[in-house]
């Protein structure tokens, strides 16, 4: 391992700028888009099934594109990592798109048994993966994709992630279009939005993202489905007013686990995808718990509305003071 430090990089240390620019920094860019862009990707998920809990997790968005790696690496053994982008974006938005239409045909009594059918979808999508793994002797050619980590991350090995970018443009382009398809087809229909061409429009943005991601870094799960959830119980359901603020917290929250994953074991390093997961899985169970209790309510902050409440009372008694004495 080597330290790459500013006084080096400062006096123009040859050595140290090369690793700056060939490892360092590819992986600072490469958290940053990951966390940018698989919130955004859960965001428009969820706004777009009108359920809190979907997310390219729970709706099998990742486990398609794994498939699609895998056949990749089957079909074509000497494939670049473009080759097998295009099949895990092919496989992602096949699997995402089927998902969703499954859930449109059911008619869901609790909005939790949505991510539970996509859990299980994924699963077995997991399953058919793992069996043709076995099958062609690929477990250990898959297992690079099946556990997200960013030690792997050069120069000239990640810049698919930067297809994020566009991807997300285009998300704040369509926004609106967004919140009106999550309020239902026949609302859409009257404010004349096309909602199959949004919806699968839509779609396709979030599994790009979500496939993009994949390849160059690996699963990561929980990003997606905690991310857009904690940012929406304070700022609103709105996705326009909500993207910026999703896509901040969601490129910090995955930095800091980052952090964690290299300094709990120094000088090893952790997954990311195990950080996340511990981190992930007891914030989605709060979540799920407080989505059960208050529904959709938003999270107000008590002090402000105390004070607020205080500040309105002294008016009113200073007011009908005033009254009294006149």
């Amino acid at each position: 391992m080597i330290d790459v430090k500013l006084s080096a990089l400062a006096a123009g240390n040859a050595e140290q700028w090369k690793i700056f620019l060939v490892s360092r920094l590819p992986r600072l860019l490469a958290i940053l888009c990951t966390g940018v862009g698989m919130s955004t990707a859960g965001l428009i998920m969820q706004q777009l099934c009108m359920n809190k809990f979907v997310s390219p997790t729970t709706g099998a968005t990742i486990s398609s594109a794994q498939l699609g790696i895998l056949l990749a690496l089957i079909f074509m053994p000497q494939s670049t990592l473009w080759s097998r982008a295009v099949f895990a974006f092919v496989t992602a938005i096949l699997g995402t798109w089927i998902f969703v239409w499954f859930i449109q045909r059911i008619r869901f009594k609790d909005a939790v048994m949505v991510p539970l059918v996509g859990i299980m979808f994924g699963n077995v999508v997991g399953g058919i993966t793992n069996y043709l793994a076995y099958q062609y002797e690929m477990t250990q050619a898959l297992s690079s994709w099946l556990v997200g980590h960013f030690s792997l991350v050069m120069r000239g090995r990640y810049e698919i992630v930067y297809l994020v970018v566009p991807m997300v443009i285009l998300a704040f382009v369509f926004a609106n279009h967004f919140n009106i398809v999550g309020m239902g087809k026949d609302f859409s229909k009257n404010l004349g939005v096309h909602y199959n061409l949004v919806l699968f429009a839509g779609l396709t943005i979030a599994a790009m993202i979500t496939a993009s991601v994949v390849v160059v870094v690996g699963a990561i799960s929980y990003i997606g489905l905690i991310v857009p959830n904690i940012v929406a119980m304070f700022k609103g359901d709105k996705i326009r007013g909500t993207l910026a603020d999703t896509a901040l917290f969601g490129a910090i929250f995955v930095l800091v686990c980052d952090m964690i994953g290299r300094v709990v074991i120094h000088p090893y390093e952790l997954p990311i995808e195990l950080v996340v997961g511990i981190l992930g899985s007891m914030i989605f169970i709060g979540l799920l718990l407080y989505r059960l209790k208050h529904g959709r309510r938003s999270v107000r902050l008590q002090a402000a509305s105390d004070s607020g409440c205080g500040a309105a009372a002294s008016r009113a008694a200073v007011s009908q003071g005033g009254g009294e004495s006149s």
